[in-house]
This record gives C-alpha cells, structure tokens and sequence, in this order.
C-alpha cells in the first residue's frame, strides 16, 4: 500500500542503552513486544535481561527485555520491524553505516533524540523513505546500568515521517507508542516542534555546559540570565529568517519554562562532567548554519559552541 497502512510493528530494537532509550525500551517490553536493547557498552545492557530495566520517579517499573546486544550488525537476527535511535546525535554518522547493509524500506527508523536535523543525516545514508523524526517529552537521568531516574513525563510524544508514502507507518509506530503507555501521535509539524525543543536547548545546556550551574541556578543569575535571553532572541531571529513557525508567543512561552525548569543538571553539563563529547553541532551549530544560510548573525551561538567545544578539547 502507498502509505504502508498494513504496517503492524511486533519487533523493536533500541540503539543506545541510555536513559531515553531504556526508558522507550521498558515501556515496549511491558506491552508485550519484541525488544532488543542494543549498546556498545556491555555493562549497560547486561541487567536489561536479568534484572530488568528501573523506571523510577514520574513512572515506576521494572520490565525485562527480550534481547541485547553489543554491535548493530548483530540486529538483523531479531529482525526488528522498528529501530530507535536513542543515542547522542554525533554518533549519527557511524550508526547510519553500519545500519546500510541490512536497512530495508520496509524498516521505519526513528530519530528519538535531541537535536535539529537527526532525521537529515539518517536519511542521506538510508534514504527518506522509513526514516522518522520523533518530539519527545520526558526528563531523565541514568541512576546506574539499566536503571533510571524520571523527573517529569509530559506525553503526548509526537512523531512524523520525511517520505509522506510512510506516514502510515508513522501512525503505527505511534500506535505501538500508545499502546505501551508512550503516549504518543503522528503530526505534520514536526519541523516546528523540533525547533522550538531546539531553541529550549540551545539556551540552557551550553550555558549550563560552561558556567557548571545548575539550570535555576543560570536563570536565577540576572548576569548568566542575559545570555540566555540573548540566545533566545537569537535563535528566535534564525527560525523566523528560515521560515520555522514557533509561534508568535514563543519568548514568553520559553522564558516561563526555563525559569520552571528545577534545580537540575542539563544533559550537556551531564557530559562534560563525565568525559563525553555533547551534542553541541546539533544544537547550537544548526542555528549558526542556519543563520549563515539566511544572512543571521549568530555571535552567541557560536560562541557557546565554541567554549563547549574548547571544553570537548580537553577530554
């Protein structure tokens, strides 16, 4: 059929045993699909069979997985009808090669990560056709291997197809989504959606990365506070020159949700503390070439990409 609406996914694999992914991973195993819980790093995996995976916090369950494994070119013996990428967005390059020997486009492949333009980089090595992007709107930390820490969970999560032919696929992934109790719905506005969560990070998680402040702590500082209000206007500024909808009452809307937002650690102060590289050229890198690309300029974006990579340098 042309929008592939036959399309009924049993089969799950997840690449990144991460919080987000073990989150969407517990949740499929628990509806009674198929998962394979995949990561390079053994130690992470290894209680998802065993033990189970921990939700704790805005969700609480414990829920085995059927399957790990350590290499994406061991997923084509669990035959997975659906791949969530759940990974930083820098490993995308590596993750789309190693997918190419055995991706069909029978396969949907859903970007479920932060980041402007994930589903783009799938998609120039996999082609358009099941490639997905996903909204996703849940807090989360990981505890230990396996087990992790929910502060917030604020479904519905959204998800869209690049190829119009897919979006019934779309709408059964979503459907799997709902199903586990991932509240979830197929849109057409992803870009927009995507965006506006893009601008959230682009000015709380370099800031944070930086400064080492917690992010009520960074909106508290009526000098660090500036800067994020810069960074807003500015990313505010690219998207209108690009033609991306935000709304018109966005800036109040992300200023109030920022200064909500709870005495926490963004995830990229999360990675600098621990050693690992941020997802820094897909948050604040898109709005510098964005703002090239439509004559912006981007002086604070480029230069909290600059010091947060001046910090990756050290690593």
């Amino acid at each position: 059929m042309a929008d592939k609406s036959d399309f009924r996914p049993q089969s799950f694999a997840i690449v990144g045993a991460g919080p987000v992914g073990c989150i969407v991973a517990a949740f499929l195993a628990k509806a009674g699909y198929t998962v394979t819980l995949c990561d390079v790093v053994e130690e992470l995996i290894q209680p998802a069979v065993e033990r189970g995976i921990i939700l704790e916090g805005a969700e609480n369950l414990t829920q085995k997985v059927q399957h790990t494994c350590t290499s994406i070119d061991d997923l084509p013996q669990y035959n997975p009808d659906v791949i969530f990428i759940t990974v930083k967005a820098n490993a995308l390059p590596l993750i789309a090669s190693a997918m190419e020997s055995f991706y069909n486009e029978e396969m949907a492949v859903v970007s479920w990560q932060n980041g402007i333009d994930t589903e783009l980089e799938l998609a120039k090595v996999l082609g358009r056709k099941g490639v997905m992007r996903a909204v996703v709107n849940y807090g989360c930390g990981l505890a230990g291997p396996a087990h992790v820490k929910l502060p917030f969970h604020h479904p519905p999560h959204y998800i869209q197809e690049l190829d119009p032919e897919s979006a019934g696929m779309a709408k059964a992934v979503a459907d799997a989504l709902t199903k586990s109790g991932l509240t979830s719905e197929h849109t057409d506005k992803i870009v927009s959606m995507v965006w506006r969560k893009g601008v959230l990070n682009a000015c709380m998680n370099p800031v944070c990365a930086v400064t080492g402040l917690t992010m009520a702590q960074a909106m508290g500082d009526p000098i660090v506070f500036s800067i994020v209000d810069a960074l807003v206007k500015e990313c505010i500024a690219v998207a209108r020159a690009n033609e991306i909808n935000l709304g018109w009452d966005f800036y109040p809307n992300a200023i109030s949700y920022m200064s909500n937002a709870g005495n926490h650690k963004p995830s990229m102060l999360m990675d600098i503390e621990a050693g690992r590289r941020t997802e820094i050229d897909y948050i604040n890198g898109k709005f510098v070439e964005y703002g090239k690309q439509a004559g912006i300029p981007t002086p604070y974006n480029f230069t909290l990409q600059t010091l947060v990579k001046g910090l990756e340098s050290r690593l």
